[in-house]
């Protein structure tokens, strides 16, 4: 048993019990503004402990607290009746039973929308670890993780989430904080839902606004978050720290220079590049070269957060020997800020190792 969950096994059990919690609408508590070192790296629980638990469930932020995480993310999509809940899709029906509940609410693609649905719909879904259904039948996606459609997970609000982990900063005197991603504005946009305006409302409603408040926000899309720097953020007096996030598609490509580095610290704080742009096309195990990536952001004064590190064999490039070396590669080698972690208590075990 790993010195984390040792430590909060017992607040563990007690915590999954918060799925059912009733909550009020109001903030906990102010969130605390006392920025990490910057030596400090960061583990930054991706979609929860996702590795253990179904991604975005309470139980998820919740076990992710007790492992260790510094920052705990949260992606964000609206709903009919504009309420942010917290799912990585702007679709259901790859976490949800809503195909069984609602057959007849897909769209001409066959997807299930959250814009489609109002909160109170929402709440009636059940959520489960993430499946591909071919064939009439469902398939983990991860295997050996959670069990499909076993115990029972909902849907929450982002708002029902800050208050989780604004209440457990509260309680144990740590200072966890949270990383919102705000999924497909230019989709909700097309929608009628000004995404962006909502998340920041909700930021500014519960404390955090400042540059120095534990909260960093991010985006693929770039001219969104220009539009969030620029515009959004003067307009409601806030400053949150800003993440530009990068794909391997072709659209990042002007990122990759040390000028578009820069263009990018003209309106973000940071990078959240996935692990395939750190890692030169050619490696190989006796020969592991890396981009520029790292150098270009740090010269721009940009803080580099890559995703996704899982310890799943197929997961991890082929010339890591097991997940502690996919992560000293990038910690140790590449000299990363902070990574995005299926599982926090294996990242932060390593962390504290005498490596």
């Amino acid at each position: 048993m790993t010195l984390h969950l040792g430590k909060y096994i017992i607040g563990m059990v007690a915590l999954f019990l918060c799925a059912s919690c009733s909550v009020t609408g109001e903030p906990v508590s102010e969130a605390v503004s006392e920025p990490r070192p910057a030596s400090r790296t960061l583990v930054i629980a991706h979609r929860g402990a996702s590795g253990y638990l179904p991604e975005h469930t309470l139980a998820a932020k919740a076990m992710a607290y007790a492992q260790g995480a510094d920052y705990i993310e949260q992606d964000l999509v609206m709903t009919k009746d504009d309420r942010l809940v917290v799912l990585h899709d702007h679709h259901l029906d790859t976490v949800t039973n809503v195909a069984q509940l609602f057959p007849d609410r897909g769209r001409d693609d066959g997807r299930y929308y959250v814009v489609d649905f109002t909160l109170d719909e929402i709440r009636r879904l059940s959520v489960s670890e993430r499946f591909e259904t071919q064939n009439g039948g469902q398939t983990a996606v991860f295997p050996d993780r959670f069990p499909l459609w076993k115990s029972s997970f909902r849907v929450n609000t982002f708002a029902e989430e800050i208050e989780l982990i604004q209440g457990l900063n509260q309680s144990t005197g740590r200072s966890v904080g949270i990383y919102p991603e705000i999924k497909s504005p230019a989709f909700h946009l097309d929608e009628g839902k000004d995404i962006s305006s909502a998340t920041l409302a909700v930021l500014k409603r519960y404390g955090y606004a400042e540059i120095t408040d534990p909260v960093f926000l991010q985006c693929f899309d770039a001219a969104e978050l220009q539009r969030i720097d620029v515009e959004l953020m003067p307009q409601m007096e806030m400053h949150v720290p800003l993440v530009q996030l990068m794909d391997t598609s072709r659209q990042y490509d002007w990122m990759l220079r040390a000028d578009g580095m820069q263009r990018v610290a003209a309106y973000a704080d940071g990078i959240g590049p996935s692990v395939r742009l750190l890692i030169a096309p050619e490696s190989v195990a006796e020969d592991i070269k890396f981009t520029a990536l790292v150098g270009n952001a740090h010269a721009a004064g940009l803080v580099v957060h890559p995703f996704t590190f899982r310890r799943e064999r197929d997961q991890m490039p082929p010339f890591s020997k097991d997940y502690n070396d996919f992560l000293r590669l990038f910690i140790d080698e590449a000299g990363v800020d902070g990574v995005f972690t299926d599982f926090p208590d294996l990242t932060a075990d390593f962390l504290e190792s005498d490596r």
